[in-house]
């Protein structure tokens, strides 16, 4: 999808709310994430690619030291901030929260701030499981790295801080995934990423495979969403076998433990997600669809029978999918869970079908049809 209408709304934006041109222009991708769910904050292994779907910003510098910030996808809603004194929470604009924070945390890593004005806009959809919010704190991020501020910082160091002001400011203890591939995203690639390492390996796409999301008009809410309460299970079944973390138990020593029912099937999800993950990259690397689409099968049972973070709506999506994919691909929810999107890998040939069936048989508990659409695994945040 082209970015060039949000440019053109920003930079347009930019000049009536501000009087000038703005003097740059970047982009933060969301994320479409193809299996490893709830694994990254666990130092487990995930593999996401960025989508062609984004936050762009326009930016220029001010002569004062504030950030003010335009947010057209909030009724064109306004938030003016002071970088010189403590950065608190703007309650009429819960939006700011991902501006402010990612602020906060640029000074709080000893980066030396200008004012800024920013206009934004994307077309990432909100509350869909697509990281929107994570490619909105890159974004932020790298219109200040395109402004100069930023020198030596680099597109992990980014993320890292971007993930920070989700879980200190935001308040939603996510793991590196979402604001990883938005600032390092690889065109054309998904990318296997190691959360403990944060070393990240690019997975060609196969040419003849497709990338489909189907939206099912399920809102979610990470903070809202019980995300806080599985990272705390995750935690303690840690603790209990001993291990720094999820990532270095195995099945065997969880089922010998003495944990109780429901910790014990939040572990089993973690443990077992990983190890799709990893043979999912390779099955993917050699264009083996049908052992992908296995895989993805695998992991949307654990989310729904263990990890319990799918809902009706969304397992009958999957299903109808799945159905019109038949053996040569496969589908599954994806992002935290509680609604949002379904990911499908197909072969191209088989895109229009699917389509149709999820046209003919699918509607929300609102009665909506799920809104679906082809992506491009694309490049990370960017100055354009």
């Amino acid at each position: 999808m082209s970015l060039l209408p949000l440019m053109e709304r920003v930079r347009a934006a930019y000049v009536a709310q501000f009087g000038g041109a703005p003097q740059g222009l970047v982009q933060a991708p969301g994320r479409v994430n193809l299996i490893g769910e709830h694994t990254d904050y666990n130092d487990g292994f995930v593999l996401p690619c960025a989508i062609d779907r984004a936050n762009v910003i326009a930016w220029g510098l001010r002569q004062d030291r504030s950030v003010c910030t335009l947010a057209l996808d909030q009724g064109a809603s306004r938030d003016d901030f002071a970088l010189d004194t403590p950065i608190t929470h703007n309650r009429a604009a819960p939006w700011s929260d991902y501006v402010r924070g990612m602020v906060q945390q640029l000074q709080l890593a000893g980066h030396t701030l200008p004012g800024l004005n920013l206009a934004i806009s994307g077309n990432v959809p909100l509350g869909a499981g697509l990281s929107s919010s994570a490619a909105l704190e890159v974004a932020v991020g790298a219109a200040f790295r395109s402004a100069g501020a930023l020198q030596g910082l680099d597109a992990t160091q980014l993320a890292q801080l971007a993930q920070r002001a989700e879980n200190d400011f935001v308040g939603c203890r996510c793991g590196i995934m979402d604001q990883l591939v938005s600032a390092r995203g690889a065109l054309g690639h998904a990318l296997l990423i190691d959360c403990r390492s944060l070393v990240a390996r690019a997975v060609a796409m196969p040419p003849d495979v497709a990338v489909l999301i189907a939206h099912s008009r399920v809102p979610r809410g990470l903070v809202e969403s019980h995300y806080n309460e599985r990272r705390a299970a995750c935690e303690r079944a840690a603790q209990a076998l001993g291990v720094p973390a999820l990532r270095d138990a195995t099945l065997a020593a969880l089922l010998a433990s003495s944990l109780d029912d429901t910790t014990l099937r939040r572990a089993r999800h973690v443990i077992s997600e990983n190890a799709r993950t990893l043979a999912a990259a390779q099955a993917l690397e050699e264009g083996e669809l049908g052992r992908l689409g296995v895989l993805m099968a695998a992991s949307h049972e654990s989310m729904r029978v263990d990890f319990e973070i799918t809902v009706p709506a969304v397992d009958q999506l999957v299903a109808i999918a799945q159905d019109a994919i038949g053996s040569e691909g496969g589908a599954r929810m994806t992002g935290g869970g509680f609604g949002g999107c379904v990911v499908a890998l197909l072969r191209r040939d088989n895109v229009a079908r699917v389509r149709a069936a999820i046209k003919r048989h699918y509607r929300a508990p609102s009665g909506e049809a799920a809104t679906v659409f082809l992506c491009r695994p694309s490049a990370g945040a960017e100055a354009l």
